[in-house]
């Protein structure tokens, strides 16, 4: 089981990516969650196999339509998790 924490830099505020992020998470059956921070960034936790997670991680460098992805920032981390949740804030 791989965890990773992912804090996405650019535009990707308002632009539908922690929706679009959850829809793809659950696609890929990764669980976690994603939230927007106060600086404009997304953070997310993804927790899942090898190839489910690197995969989400690579949507995240381009998100949906709408993003401009400049940086995707990778940190492992640890947790447990059911699901795959949007979070406020």
């Amino acid at each position: 089981m791989k965890t990773q924490h992912l804090l996405i830099q650019g535009r990707v505020q308002g632009v539908w990516f922690r929706e679009s992020m959850r829809r793809e998470a659950e696609r890929l059956g990764v669980t976690g969650w994603v939230r927007n921070t106060p600086d404009g960034a997304v953070e997310a936790v993804v927790q899942g196999s090898d190839e489910a997670v690197d995969a989400l991680i690579a949507w995240a460098h381009a998100g949906p339509p709408m993003a401009r992805v400049e940086r995707v920032t990778l940190t492992d981390t640890q947790g447990q998790f059911s699901g795959f949740e949007k979070r406020t804030g």
